[in-house]
């Protein structure tokens, strides 16, 4: 077998040491990508030790083999749920915030916002080259990438084929105090670091995540943040505590930023595994943050030789927060930077975090997540064979980014019951780049659209209460009007990068692999296909792809390696390597 093969020479390559991987690495960034020496021995100096150690101690043939083909390579179907059934201390039947039916008069209403995703590039350059060879531009890398140099100057507040400014960061912030002086708190669904993969460090990501959390200070009332799958270096990679403490010192410089709002116990949490559990001190309200790069297919340290099931016991943690708050009747909000339906999120821990979902129903309120830059949303069904709007039990909203890469620069506001915790509202507001007005006088920000205002008219039975609730199962019934509606799924499909580049076209097959999306709080139900080949690009060449992350987050190595699978020269390319080590396998390992 083809795969075996290959993992099987991958294991003798690295059997001695990292040099002969990091050594193809480099000739695979060089042979697949335009990109420069620079940025290709940057990267895959970073990542290639972490991927060589996980094939060190792999088993050809083991779940974890199989997860790490389909996650690397491209070419293995998911293996099916290693099934654990999870033990809960207490029945569903008992306890709960208990579900009020108020009338639209009795309803206060607070205000939550909700950015996600901002890639802060304090390197950012005015004037500089926004058509470079690097994945992101905007920086003075060569003398004909300088200001005056080049004729693709980047304006002062950003630009699609760059990170965000220190400018646009601010310009942010700086509406949200302005317009929403009086919103209960904000939540930060994490990514601060830029997509500068190749030249990152511990110091250069400890300062970034200082000022941004400084500048939140200084705008912002109470804000709940998150680990991002950036914040570390390098990007994606966290240890686990059975394996390691590498990932201390990120969790540190997080709680540091964290302790001013979720105080001292929580911070003694978050300085252990990069998640807490807090209580909003001005209503019955408790906020969970995950570190959802426990369950990220693209960090390597998760693919030993047996795939743990709770790594750092998160899960179990969760659920003794969750039970400790069912107890009293506290709501819940559950906020972590990968969505848990999402085509990066494994399989295993998806599911698993579904089963808790699932037993907390009454308990948690709503999930808030980021990561995919886009806008859009997930629900999770205590029946997925037959997903319909009475087993719809509960909503993950996805925040698109501030970063442009993918979209208008962008946030959310949430209109919230002040008692229940329930979500009445969702706006997204853009700075629209496209505005003449942008780069000259600044970010303008104003309202995109309403959630209510854009959907409540295309379901079946429509919303018709104003302060009526967004529940699971009104947002099953709009995936029902994508289905039938083709005029509300294309505005749908602009929304989702905030009116950039809109008009693309999405075949019948593309919407039903999006609805199909929206209907996954399971990573194994969303309909993702893993597939070979070379999958990223530059920013100034990039596309707003359906149902497709921006690419330029994702791991090189990852994309390299899967390129041996779809290309005959790069598995030449991979023999050569193989031989110049003079590299043996075991006959064990062929099979």
């Amino acid at each position: 077998m083809m795969i075996q093969r290959v993992l099987s020479v991958l294991k003798a390559l690295v059997k001695t040491g990292d040099a002969a991987l990091v050594m193809l690495g480099k000739k695979l960034c060089k042979i697949t990508s335009s990109y420069d020496e620079e940025f290709c021995a940057g990267v895959i100096e970073r990542e290639a030790p972490s991927i060589a150690s996980i094939i060190r101690t792999m088993k050809v043939g083991s779940d974890s083999c199989i997860h790490f083909c389909m996650s690397f390579l491209g070419v293995c179907d998911a293996p099916k749920i290693n099934e654990w059934n999870i033990g809960f201390t207490s029945q569903k039947c008992c306890h709960g915030a208990k579900d009020k039916i108020l009338k639209d008069e009795d309803r206060d209403i607070i205000q939550i916002v909700h950015f996600s995703d901002i890639h802060v590039d304090p390197l950012y350059e005015e004037g500089s080259n926004t058509k470079c060879g690097k994945p992101t531009c905007c920086r003075s890398y060569a003398e004909n990438d300088k200001p005056g140099k080049t004729r693709n100057p980047a304006g002062p507040f950003g630009d699609h084929a760059c990170d965000s400014p220190i400018t646009l960061e601010k310009s942010m912030y700086e509406f949200i105090k302005k317009e929403f002086p009086q919103a209960a708190f904000s939540l930060f669904t994490g990514d601060i670091i830029d997509h500068g993969l190749w030249n990152t460090s511990k110091s250069y990501n400890e300062d970034l995540i200082q000022h941004s959390y400084e500048m939140m200070t200084e705008n912002l009332n109470i804000v709940y943040g998150t680990t991002g799958n950036h914040e570390v270096h390098p990007p994606n990679i966290f240890e686990p505590v059975s394996i390691g403490n590498e990932t201390q010192w990120v969790y540190d410089s997080l709680s540091r930023a964290w302790s001013r709002w979720i105080g001292n116990s929580s911070m003694v949490e978050a300085r252990a595994v990069g998640a807490y559990s807090t209580r909003y001190p001005k209503g019955n309200l408790r906020i969970i943050s995950l570190n959802t790069n426990m369950y990220y297919r693209l960090n390597f340290m998760l693919y030993q030789e047996v795939l743990e099931k709770d790594p750092n016991g998160q899960f179990e943690w969760l659920i003794k927060e969750l039970d400790a708050a069912e107890m009293i009747g506290e709501n819940v909000y559950i906020i972590g930077h990968m969505p848990m339906g999402d085509s990066d999120a494994l399989p295993d821990g998806s599911n698993y975090f579904d089963q808790i979902v699932n037993r907390y129903t009454k308990t948690i309120k709503a999930m808030f997540f980021g990561h995919t830059h886009l806008d859009h949303f997930e629900i999770s069904y205590s029946n997925y064979t037959e997903r319909t709007h009475d087993n719809a039990v509960a909503i993950s909203y996805i925040c698109p980014s501030l970063t442009p890469t993918a979209g208008m620069p962008s946030f959310r506001v949430y209109d919230v019951d002040a008692e229940t915790f329930q979500v009445i509202d969702a706006k997204t507001y853009i700075a629209d780049m496209d505005d003449e007005s942008f780069q000259t006088s600044g970010p303008t920000w104003k309202q995109y659209y309403s959630a209510k205002e854009a959907y409540s008219e295309i379901v079946k039975p429509r919303l018709t209460e104003p302060k009526a609730e967004l529940s699971p199962a009104f947002w099953h019934n709009v995936t029902v009007a994508f289905e039938n509606n083709q005029t509300a799924f294309d505005l749908y499909m602009t929304r989702k990068s905030r009116g950039w580049q809109a008009g693309k076209q999405c075949t019948e097959m593309c919407r039903q692999t999006e609805v199909c999306a929206l209907r996954a709080g399971r990573a194994q139900d969303n309909c993702w296909v893993p597939t070979a080949g070379v999958h990223f690009s530059k920013r100034d060449e990039s596309a707003h792809n359906h149902n497709k992350h921006d690419e330029c987050g994702s791991s090189v190595t990852k994309s390299l390696l899967s390129s041996l699978m779809g290309r005959e020269d790069m598995l030449e390319l991979l023999q050569e390597s193989f031989l110049d080590v003079g590299a043996t396998i075991e006959p064990a390992l062929v099979g």
